[in-house]
C-alpha cells in the first residue's frame, strides 16, 4: 500500500470513475484514503487544493461502514488505472521547475519562477529556505524590521542565526525583538510577504560573476607584484577614491599580517610554510613589512623566534625578487587556510 501511495497522483483518487452504482467520486477517494491511512502511509493531501482538502475531509467525516465487496471493488478500481498510467508529471510550475533544474536558461527559469511564485497554491517560502544566506542577506537588509522578523521566522534556526550574524548590532537587535512580536500575524500575510520576497529575488538580473567588483579586483592584486599592486592602487585613486579605498580593504598582503592576523593562528600558519621560505620571507623584508616580521616573531616560542633569527642572519642579504616571492607564498598559506575556514581573517576597521 506504500508503494500505491508514493505512485499515484492524488487527483487520480478525486477522479476515479464509478466502481459500484450509488458510489460517488468522492466517497471512493475517502475510500481509498482511508484504507491507505491505516496502512501506515502519509498522503501528501497538502498538494490538493484546500476546496479539495474540505470536501475529502467531510467526506470522510460523513461515512460509517463499508463491506468487503465495495472495498474490493473500488480497490480494484483504484489499481487498474495505476496500471494505466505509463508516465506521471510533475504538479503545477514548481514541480516542472524542479524537473527541468539546471537544463533552463537562467532568464526563463526567472520568468517561471515569478508565475510560480504568483500561484495561490506555491509556498514562496520553500523556494527562499532553499537559498544560500548571502543571497537572502541584502533582502534582509533592505526590508523592514518586521518583514525581516517573519523572514528569519520562517528560514531554519541555523540560517536564521547565520543571517543574525551578519546584520549590523543596532539592525541584528531590532530584527530579534521583533521576533517576539510576530505570534499572531496571519498566515496569508506571512504568505504574501513571501511571495513579495520571492518575486523581489526572482526579478533581479541573474549575475555573470559569482562576486562584485571590488573582491574581483582585490583578489587579483592580491596575487600581482608589489609594483604592479602600487601602480594600479595610485591609478584607481585618481580615477574612483571611493572604489580605490574598497579594493584596499580587500587586498592582503605581507604588510596586512599584523592588522589582520589573530596571534594565536600564528603558529598554525608557519606550519603551512616551508621553513626555508619561510626564512627568506623574513630576511628579505623592508619597509613597511618589517612590522609583520616582528609581529610573527613575537608570536612564537622565544625559542623559535631566536633560531628563526639566527637563520635569517645567516642568510645575509635576499633579492627583492626571491623575498617578494617567499612573502607570496605566505600570504597564499593564509589564503587557503581561511578559504578551507581554518583561520578567520580579522575586518579592518572602518575609517
Amino acid at each position: 500500500m506504500n508503494a500505491i501511495a508514493q505512485m499515484t497522483p492524488l487527483g487520480q483518487i478525486a477522479g476515479m470513475g464509478s466502481a459500484r452504482p450509488g458510489l460517488s467520486k468522492k466517497q471512493k477517494a475517502a475510500i481509498i484514503v482511508r484504507l491507505l491511512s491505516s496502512e501506515g502511509a502519509k498522503l501528501p493531501l497538502s498538494d490538493l487544493s484546500e476546496d479539495q482538502q474540505t470536501a475529502l475531509t467531510e467526506q470522510i467525516a460523513a461515512m460509517k461502514l463499508i463491506d468487503k465487496g465495495t472495498l474490493q471493488d473500488v480497490v480494484a478500481e483504484f489499481c487498474e488505472e495505476l496500471e494505466a498510467v505509463g508516465l506521471a508529471f510533475p504538479g503545477g510550475l514548481d514541480g516542472a521547475l524542479s524537473l527541468l533544474d539546471g537544463q533552463l536558461s537562467a532568464s526563463a527559469a526567472n520568468r517561471l519562477r515569478r508565475l510560480a511564485s504568483g500561484s495561490s497554491r506555491a509556498d514562496p517560502w520553500e523556494r527562499l529556505a532553499g537559498l544560500s544566506a548571502d543571497v537572502l542577506l541584502p533582502v534582509l537588509q533592505e526590508e523592514s524590521t518586521e518583514v525581516g522578523a517573519v523572514m528569519l521566522s520562517k528560514l531554519s534556526v541555523a540560517k536564521a542565526a547565520e543571517l543574525l550574524g551578519k546584520l549590523p548590532g543596532d539592525k541584528a537587535r531590532r530584527v530579534a525583538y521583533a521576533v517576539s512580536l510576530t505570534g499572531n500575524v496571519a498566515p496569508d500575510t506571512v504568505h504574501r510577504i513571501g511571495q513579495a520576497l520571492a518575486q523581489q529575488l526572482d526579478a533581479a538580473p541573474p549575475k555573470a560573476f559569482d562576486v562584485g567588483p571590488v573582491e574581483r579586483v582585490g583578489a587579483i592584486l592580491n596575487y600581482s607584484a608589489a609594483a604592479t599592486r602600487d601602480c594600479v592602487l595610485k591609478g584607481l585613486e585618481e580615477e574612483d577614491q571611493v572604489f580605490a579605498d574598497q579594493v584596499k580593504k580587500a587586498i592582503f598582503t605581507f604588510t596586512n599580517i599584523p592588522a589582520r592576523i589573530e596571534p594565536r593562528d600564528i603558529p598554525k600558519i608557519l606550519r603551512a610554510v616551508d621553513q626555508a621560505k619561510l626564512i627568506v620571507a623574513l630576511a628579505g623584508a623592508k619597509g613597511a613589512d618589517e612590522k609583520a616580521v616582528e609581529f610573527i616573531l613575537a608570536n612564537m616560542s622565544q625559542r623559535m623566534a631566536a633560531s628563526l633569527r639566527d637563520e635569517m642572519a645567516a642568510l645575509g642579504k635576499v633579492k627583492d625578487k626571491d623575498a617578494e616571492e617567499a612573502m607570496g607564498l605566505v600570504v597564499n598559506a593564509i589564503r587557503e587556510m581561511e578559504a578551507a575556514g581554518e583561520i578567520f581573517l580579522v575586518a579592518e576597521d572602518e575609517e
